[in-house]
């Protein structure tokens, strides 16, 4: 009975989309005047034929279920790591990253709830699908403005160190991040009524509440839908874009001033290499996600299957990629986190550092350091070295 009321929902959004994108007027002219022997229902059927997802689409189901199963593995090892040290709370990294994660992990968590419904073939009303969708806009928005204050957080750590302390305190960094909940709740918002308006008018009562179907057969032939998803998309990759350019002028800066030189920095290089490769991560189903809408969609003659398989690629797979490996690099690269991963699953890590390579990876480490006082102690401890040696 389920699977029956799956289908008879997914014909009726398939409907609604043959009739509003056009296909009806076109495969009538097409009957009426090269006298075909098709009739418009065996057209409509074929077009069913062509877009009705095969068995193999499924499997791209289990990737958000896989996902979910990875991130929950170390992301709440991770913050009650962070919430329980008296310490971690005490510097922002700490704090702006524990939020990072709590997102991705709500994230990743509902994504693969809506997977498993839909799996199952459960329907959802239009308000149940809309709800469901906005809590994951507000998250994946939640993840997208912290990776924007980590990066402004860690630039302000560099370029004024002295004065970080007075411009980004603790208290300061708590109340950024409730102001980074409380933006991602209204940011999408013209989305949700977007949706809202557009399922009015819909003959369509209960609906497969699946991201990729509805970039195919709703978002790809709506007007308002297409220019509202266009401008948020368009938004994400501008505040990536900033945060990218941020870290290019970080490490210009520090190139510039020494910190790189030297064969033993290469933890401050690892830890700017994660953060390229997770805004890459990021950045890349966006352009995906702008292309499709801008090209992809606008071309009648292309297959709806092949649209359909590239939704599902792009939303199952590169949108959830990011927030799965970001628990790990991050986890694994900051020590006490590592500790504490390795320490909880049993895990042992042994590795023999000289004192001369331990003493330049912690002045290197410095360019990230939150406590200024720290690293301005270490570079008035060098010149006096310096100065006694002469």
């Amino acid at each position: 009975m389920v699977t029956r009321d799956s289908f008879w929902s997914l014909l009726c959004t398939f409907g609604s989309w043959y009739h509003r994108s056009g296909y009806r007027e076109k495969h009538s002219r097409m009957a009426n005047i090269s006298n075909s022997t098709l009739s418009p229902v065996e057209l409509f059927v074929r077009e069913w034929l062509v877009f009705n997802p095969p068995r193999q689409m499924k499997y791209l189901q289990l990737c958000p279920m896989l996902s979910f199963l990875a991130v929950s593995l170390v992301v709440p090892v991770i913050l009650a790591k962070v919430l329980r040290s008296p310490h971690l709370q005490q510097e922002t990294r700490y704090l702006l990253l524990a939020n990072s994660l709590l997102s991705d992990l709500a994230f990743v968590s509902i994504y693969a709830l809506t997977s498993i419904l839909n799996t199952a073939g459960v329907l959802m009303t239009e308000w149940g699908c809309t709800m469901l969708l906005s809590l994951l806009g507000a998250l994946f928005s939640a993840g997208i403005l912290s990776t924007m204050v980590v990066a402004l957080d860690t630039s302000l750590a560099v370029l004024v160190p002295l004065r970080y302390l007075a411009l980004w305190p603790v208290s300061r960094t708590r109340r950024i991040i409730g102001l980074i909940w409380v933006v991602s709740v209204f940011f999408p918002a013209a989305m949700v009524g977007a949706f809202l308006w557009f399922h009015s008018d819909s003959p369509c009562t209960s609906h497969i509440c699946s991201l990729p179907l509805l970039m195919v057969l709703t978002v790809s032939h709506s007007a308002p839908l297409k220019v509202t998803m266009l401008l948020t998309v368009t938004s994400i990759l501008i505040i990536l874009l900033l945060v990218f350019c941020g870290y290019v002028i970080l490490y210009w800066k520090t190139w510039h001033l020494g910190v790189w030189r030297g064969e033993h920095c290469s933890r401050a290089r690892g830890t700017f290499l994660i953060h390229y490769l997770h805004l890459f991560l990021s950045f890349c189903p966006m352009l995906v996600l702008v292309i499709e809408l801008l090209l992809y969609s606008q071309l009648s003659t292309a297959d709806l299957r092949i649209r359909l398989w590239v939704s599902l690629v792009v939303c199952n797979v590169l949108l959830i990629l990011p927030k799965v490996l970001a628990p790990y690099m991050y986890g694994f690269r900051y020590r006490e986190l590592r500790c504490t991963l390795l320490k909880f699953y049993g895990l042992h890590w042994t590795a023999v550092v000289s004192p001369q390579i331990c003493f330049y990876s912690s002045l290197c480490a410095a360019t990230q350091c939150q406590n200024r006082g720290e690293t301005l102690f270490r570079e008035v401890h060098k010149l006096f070295e310096k100065a006694v040696t002469v």
